[in-house]
Order: C-alpha cells, then sequence, then structure tokens
C-alpha cells in the first residue's frame, strides 16, 4: 500500500455516500428518470475506463445494424465541441470525441453516430433529425441515470473486476460495487482464452453478490494490422508501438506475440497528438530504419488527421483492430435479449 492511501479514505467515504445518496434519489422516485418510447440499451461500467466499451458497442452495431435504423449516443469525452452533434464528413476527434469518431470511421452512413452530454436532450434531437431510428446504443451511460434504458450491459474486466475495486480515489470505482444490481447482464471483458470453469465459477459467485443476473465471459481478438496510408500490404517484422489508451498491456502483449518490439511511446487516455509527437514518432522511425510504427484503432484515427499527413505518409503506419470475442451462444444470447426487447416494446416510427 502507498504511503498515501489511508489519506484517500475520508475523501472516498464522501464520494461513496454522494453516490449513494444520488442513486437512492433515483430509486425513490425524488430524482427523475426519463423513459422513452424508443427501445434504448446502456454499455457501460462501475470503473473508470479500460473496460472494453467502445469494442463491445462496435459488436452490437455489427450484429444489429441490418435488422434495425440503429443509432449511437455517446458523450464524446474528450472533445473541444460542446452540446448535440451527428457525426459527418468533415468531423474530427476533436468534435466528436475518440470513441465516436472511431464508430463513425468504420461504420459511416450504416447507422447514425451523434453525442450529447445531456442523453435526455439528445436523445429527442436524433430522432428529429433522423426519424427512421428504430434502437439507440448509449455509450458510458450506465451513471447517467437522468434516462432510464430499457436494457443495462455492464462491463467489467477480468483484470480489475468491480467486487476487487473501491470507490474513487482509493480504487477506479465511480460508485459503489452496489451498482451493479441495476445490470440487466453483466459481461466479464478482457478475458485469457484459457479461463477455467472454476475460474469462471468462482468469478460467477462473486459477482452474484451483488447482482442476480446472466453473466458472461468476453475475451478480446485482434485481427491482421491494417496499413493507415496504404503504403504496403505486408507489416514489417519491426515495430514501433505508439498508444494512448486507458490500460495498452494487453495491446503490447499481443505486439510482442507477433513482431519484435524496438521502442515503446505510451500517451495518457484520449491524448490529443501534437506535431511535437507526431515529430518523435518520425525521429524513432528513421532510427530504426525498415521498422513500422504499430498503434491502436483508436490512435488510429487522430494520427490520420489531416494536419498530419506531410510528416507521416511515407512512414509505414499500421493499426492493431481488436473486437470483442464472444462465445457464438453467449453472442447470440445478447442479441435475442436485445431483440426481443425491440419487438416487445413495439416502437413505432412516425415519419
Amino acid at each position: 500500500m502507498r504511503w498515501y492511501v489511508p489519506l484517500l479514505y475520508p475523501l472516498s467515504r464522501i464520494y461513496d455516500g454522494i453516490t449513494r445518496y444520488r442513486n437512492k434519489m433515483f430509486d425513490s422516485g425524488k430524482k427523475r428518470s426519463t423513459e422513452f418510447l424508443i427501445p434504448t440499451v446502456v454499455v457501460g461500467n462501475l470503473n473508470l475506463g479500460g473496460s472494453g466499451k467502445t469494442p463491445m458497442v462496435e459488436f452490437l452495431v455489427e450484429s444489429l445494424k441490418n435488422q434495425y435504423q440503429l443509432a449511437t449516443l455517446s458523450r464524446g469525452y474528450g472533445r473541444k465541441t460542446k452540446g448535440f452533434l451527428l457525426a459527418s464528413q468533415g468531423l474530427g476527434p476533436s468534435d466528436l470525441g475518440d470513441e465516436p469518431f472511431q464508430i463513425f470511421s468504420k461504420f459511416g452512413n450504416e447507422v447514425t453516430v451523434a453525442v450529447g452530454e445531456e442523453r435526455v436532450m439528445a436523445i429527442p434531437q436524433i430522432i428529429y433529425h433522423r426519424p427512421e431510428t428504430e434502437l439507440i446504443v448509449l455509450d458510458d451511460a450506465f451513471q447517467h441515470r437522468y434516462v432510464k434504458a430499457d436494457f443495462y450491459i455492464l462491463l467489467t474486466t477480468y483484470q480489475n473486476p468491480f467486487f476487487r475495486d473501491k470507490v474513487l480515489p482509493i480504487g477506479t470505482l465511480r460508485e459503489s460495487a452496489t451498482g451493479a444490481k441495476r445490470a440487466d447482464v453483466i459481461i466479464v471483458t478482457k478475458c485469457p482464452p484459457n479461463l477455467s470453469y472454476d475460474e469462471k465459477t468462482t468469478i460467477q459467485g462473486k459477482i452474484k453478490e451483488f447482482a442476480d443476473v446472466p453473466i458472461l465471459f468476453a475475451g478480446i481478438k485482434y485481427s491482421n494490422p491494417e496499413p493507415l496510408f496504404q503504403q504496403t500490404a505486408k507489416p514489417p517484422k519491426k515495430a514501433i508501438l505508439v498508444s494512448g489508451i486507458a490500460n495498452e498491456r494487453l495491446f503490447e502483449q499481443e505486439a510482442e506475440k507477433r513482431f519484435e518490439v524496438v521502442e515503446k511511446i505510451t500517451f495518457a487516455d484520449h491524448h490529443r497528438y501534437t506535431l511535437a509527437d507526431v515529430g518523435r514518432i518520425s525521429e524513432l522511425a528513421k532510427k530504426h530504419e525498415g521498422a513500422m510504427v504499430l498503434t491502436t484503432e483508436k490512435d488510429a484515427v487522430k494520427l490520420k488527421d489531416g494536419a498530419f499527413h506531410e510528416y507521416l505518409v511515407e512512414i509505414p503506419i499500421f493499426a492493431l483492430p481488436i473486437k470483442v470475442d464472444l462465445a457464438e451462444n453467449d453472442g447470440q444470447y445478447l442479441i435475442a435479449r436485445i431483440t426481443n426487447i425491440v419487438k416487445d416494446k413495439a416502437y413505432i416510427r412516425e415519419i
């Protein structure tokens, strides 16, 4: 234990008390939650960052976009803009936030991507601008209780499950672990591929102490690296790793399995790249001639910014795509739950 941790206990108790009181106000109806006619699904967590929300949202989009007119809604963390905004060509990560821009870059016009701090105000605006919408997926909205969603997906990582964590600032919990009771399904993410039945049973038992809901286990799978600027289809054997995500450990482990890693540059989550950063990357590429720059999907969309193009276009830069790895039965179960909710709600579009 670090020496200063005992000094944080009073702050943690105060924060815990405030969040418990806030939840009690919503539970009792003294604070109002708004339920919408249009079906809504929340993907969220109890811990700060790094639980795999974006890959899970992308899994839902990929699975549901051919069944429904789908929209995603997020706060747009880290963006420089304010208020409601629909993703469109010409807008970048600084306008939309990193994750919404990544989703828009992948799916484009197949889905509606929207951002807005006040979700209870943003949902009607989505319906106004895109009246054909049939289902809205809210990213990172588990604590946004002003919206009462129809289905709550709570994520927690295998590496740092919420039942072992502490409330801020001692740990990374945004609220007490008892908040898990609001979930309709809990997914343990970033699981190792060899997770045993006994370990799953132990984790399930710990989670059941807080929420008696279905519990699924999901790993992550990396696809083949994809070039940013189409210089070459085949990645070199040596790699310079560049990342600015909440937890870079799994990305680095995967890279080290596949390539000879010669350098690592690590930034904070949601890092805004500058010309100085790009210059540093360029210098390392010159130093390690023949090596590629390997980065995450989240960082890749920012490095493709037009302001950096002339500095990076000649460098072999690749992104390592990531997806949720759910067992087929679990994936089908999750999509079936959402599909049934949409059917039961019988939302009728007015166009």
